[in-house]
């Protein structure tokens, strides 16, 4: 027995109610992997509980770990900054991450960033299809490779289909874009404000898509 204990997975944390209130305290005692041990708490999604849009993140952060709410942070302005150049408001989405714990490695007094492991996103996939199920949104948003790959395939790239749409039995209309923390992490000034532009250009055409398809 390791220190999972008997879990794998966070099957067995799911409640018996599947609405978002009720997973989301449910998350809370998750231990179906080991990031529990050395991340602050749990962040689960926020949002609309039916909201049309769905954005989905890779994990947490570090500001996100401490505060225990999705894309708080840095490059959480990021993306406000990025659906408000595409008329979205944050507010009428349902914003999320594959993993929910946040996974670190220590350098000196600060904590960095840890992409999670394969074992990681499957162990968390549970929250994630709990709450795509609750909301069911007419347009789910990949944003980065993680993301992407981990609710489109191992084969996607997101180099070559970035901003298209994928054909998905998890919503009406999938595609994925870059992540906002990429855009931070661009040197280049003028790179960088071609980053931003290619988020934002992205997240226009899901609000057309919004616009043009105004149901359920």
């Amino acid at each position: 027995m390791d220190d999972l204990g008997n879990h794998a997975s966070a099957t067995d944390f799911l409640p018996a109610g599947r609405d978002l209130e009720s997973l989301q305290r449910a998350a809370r005692a998750c231990r179906g992997c080991e990031l529990f041990h050395h991340a602050t708490q749990t962040v689960f999604g926020e949002g609309r509980a039916q909201a049309r849009l769905m954005l989905v993140g890779e994990m947490p952060g570090n500001d996100e770990d401490v505060a225990g709410a999705p894309f708080v942070g840095p490059a959480g302005r990021v993306l406000d900054e990025a659906l408000d150049a595409a008329g979205i408001e944050r507010g009428d989405a349902y914003v999320t991450n594959v993993v929910k714990h946040f996974k670190s490695e220590p350098r000196g007094r600060r904590r960095l960033h840890k992409r999670p492991g394969v074992r990681e996103i499957r162990a968390c996939r549970p929250w994630l299809d709990a709450e795509m199920d609750a909301v069911r949104p007419k347009v789910l948003v990949c944003l980065g490779a993680t993301a992407a790959t981990a609710l489109l395939g191992a084969d996607f790239r997101i180099t070559r289909q970035r901003g298209k749409l994928v054909a998905s039995d998890l919503a009406p209309y999938v595609l994925a874009t870059g992540h906002p923390s990429a855009v931070l992490r661009t040197p280049d000034a003028d790179a960088r404000a071609r980053a931003m532009q290619a988020l934002i250009d992205d997240l226009r055409r899901v609000a057309t898509i919004l616009n043009d398809d105004p149901g359920r």
